[in-house]
């Protein structure tokens, strides 16, 4: 009899196991309705994903590789449940668990108000380790595996955050912000002790398991032009760790920005200017872009993190999905919890939908979960490692029920192809939907476990 796969007795982490699923992932980005291209996404109706390990063993279909596999080989038994990658939410904030859904009229005040006085409670280690625990739980309940994190001025926040990730054993990416003006004298460092203190954390944790760093200048306002000069610097030095911050999200803040920095053709060129546009350089919301902006993007390889959750929550501004299309600059989702007001990648695809529609774009599921899972991992520089579940990937998955609602159910009941299930999943589901959670092979999350 195949194992029961609402039993929390699943087989022991390491021993070589086989799901039996519905399985989808992707080879390439898909195309749009109508497009000729050959597909890029996979799909097994009946498939069967072996695991041995912290990897993924083999994939495929079922009947081609049931009998081969070893005697004694558990398989676990979730036909009606589909498999997918762990998702990718490629920019939040850790600290900002505790004051998601705070009203205020706009970004500054909102940060003002809100964010600052939060991050300063981040100076307390027990505070900042109670805060990692919780926000990973969560992120892991609504099957994100990965995530680019922001933690606080304090180099405490940072190894808080890292030393719950590798005690889980999950692929994280994080950094400690970096903000020596415009800020309150309480979170403010310098230029000298961020750079030092951003090092010291680099070398501390930056592959350490599956841990990576980003340098995380918190927004060009926030950052003397010697604290971004330093952080070009040591991302010249570190070309393999990641950059992180925000550019473009709010009018106020671009016209801020444009009086602090007044010898500037554009907000993104501040950033070109320090050296901090280059692969594996994310950048949050890419709102108020214009066409030269979105060249350099794709020039340089730099990813824009799109966060429609808190574009609308803060009104921010709508992304423009067919300029960012248009000039092949790389693309991901992000909740941007707490701007962002859920942790669930799938609801922050159902507001990417939504957000591309009212600029007359259709953005189709299957392109949704692919920015959510194979797409960041590829414009992250992880691909084949996360994002996949190729042979050889790290065995990152969720494990989606379409019947994990009354009216979810009678939806996908309903469905016909493999985009309207996407698609009922993206608009319905939540984290609800999370049946099961795995990182590197073994179960993180079980829902009602």
């Amino acid at each position: 009899m195949p194992a029961d796969p609402t039993s929390p007795k699943l087989p022991d982490a390491g021993q070589r196991t086989a799901y039996r699923a519905q399985l989808l992932y992707f080879t390439g980005e898909p195309g749009h309705a109508g497009d000729n291209r050959a597909s890029t996404t996979v799909w097994l109706s009946d498939g069967l994903l072996v695991v041995e390990g912290a990897r993924i063993a083999q994939v495929g279909d079922y009947r081609s590789l049931a009998s081969d596999l070893a005697p004694g080989t558990p398989v676990i038994d979730w036909r009606d449940k589909l498999i997918t990658p762990g998702f990718i939410d490629t920019h939040i904030h850790y600290p900002q668990t505790d004051m998601i859904a705070s009203p205020a009229p706009g970004l500054l005040p909102w940060l003002e108000t809100y964010t600052f006085p939060t991050e300063r409670r981040f100076e307390d280690p027990a505070y900042a380790a109670d805060v990692a625990r919780f926000f990973i739980d969560e992120l892991l309940r609504c099957g994100t595996t990965s995530a680019l994190v922001y933690c606080t001025v304090h180099p405490g926040s940072v190894d808080a955050f890292f030393t719950e990730s590798a005690a889980r054993n999950l692929r994280m990416v994080a950094g400690k912000v970096m903000m020596d003006r415009n800020c309150p004298e309480f979170l403010r460092d310098t230029a000298e002790s961020g750079g030092r203190d951003s090092e010291m954390l680099i070398q501390r944790w930056h592959g350490q398991g599956r841990q990576l760093y980003a340098l995380t200048p918190r927004f060009a306002p926030t950052s003397s032009e010697a604290q971004l000069g330093v952080c070009g610097e040591l991302a010249q030095r570190y070309q393999d760790v990641f950059i992180q911050t925000h550019v473009a999200e709010n009018l106020d803040e671009v016209k801020w920005v444009k009086e602090l920095f007044p010898g500037h053709r554009s907000y993104l060129d501040i950033y070109d200017h320090y050296g901090l546009l280059r692969p594996r350089a994310v950048y949050g919301h890419c709102i108020w872009l214009d066409g030269h902006d979105r060249r350099r993007m794709q020039e340089t390889g730099a990813v824009a993190a799109h966060c429609p959750t808190s574009n609308q929550f803060l009104g921010s501004g709508l992304f423009d999905f067919a300029a960012a299309e248009a000039s092949h600059m790389p693309v991901t989702l992000a909740t941007d919890v707490g701007g962002g007001s859920s942790f669930s990648m799938l609801q922050t695809m159902n507001e990417a939908h939504k957000v591309a529609r009212l600029s007359g774009y259709h953005l189709n599921a299957e392109r949704m979960f692919y920015q959510a899972t194979e797409g960041a991992a590829q414009a992250l520089g992880l691909g084949g490692r996360i994002g996949t579940l190729a042979a050889g990937a790290e065995a990152d998955f969720v494990v989606l029920d379409p019947r994990a609602t009354p009216l979810l159910a009678r939806r996908t009941a309903q469905a016909d192809s493999l985009e309207e299930l996407l698609f009922a999943l993206a608009m319905l589901g939540d984290d609800r939907a999370v049946a099961a959670t795995f990182a590197a092979g073994r179960r993180v999350h079980q829902r009602g476990g």
